[in-house]
């Protein structure tokens, strides 16, 4: 089972205000923590949404739309994805998940489970995705 961890971004990180070093300290520590454990797949920050865009999709055209955008709290800051056993598994860790913007500033982290392939149903479309390795758990066929 795959979990994302994502980190709401705050006015600082929009900013591009880099994390202090305590936090990075623990940080890495927590990230190091994933990897001895074997359950760590992936882990980044995202730079602000002022370098991003979004791809609007409506009435069968695309527009893009480029960064910043406005509701901070809404917006992702960075990610984490862990591969464990168990929802319950994947509760632990995040409980453990430090400070998201330091001890003393409101934060909140986002967890939410990846859908596996063999979560869809038979089809072509998806014996197509099996065949594209993008490093994910495939049941045997």
């Amino acid at each position: 089972m795959r979990f994302m961890i994502l980190l709401k971004a705050s006015a600082d990180s929009e900013a591009g205000a880099m994390p202090e070093e305590p936090l990075i300290a623990a940080m890495a520590d927590y990230h190091e923590q994933l990897a001895q454990a074997g359950v760590l797949l992936d882990a980044s920050g995202l730079q602000p949404s002022a370098k991003g865009w979004r791809i609007r999709y409506e009435g069968g055209r695309r527009q893009v739309i480029d960064g910043p955008f406005a509701e901070t709290q809404e917006l992702i800051a960075g990610y984490t994805l862990i591969q464990v056993r168990s929802r319950e598994e994947a509760l632990d860790w995040t409980r453990r998940f430090p400070a998201p913007h330091g001890d003393t500033v409101r934060g909140e982290i986002e967890v939410r489970q990846v859908y596996e392939l063999d979560d869809f149903g038979p089809s072509e479309s998806m014996a197509r995705f099996r065949k594209i390795d993008l490093g994910h758990p495939q049941a045997a066929t």
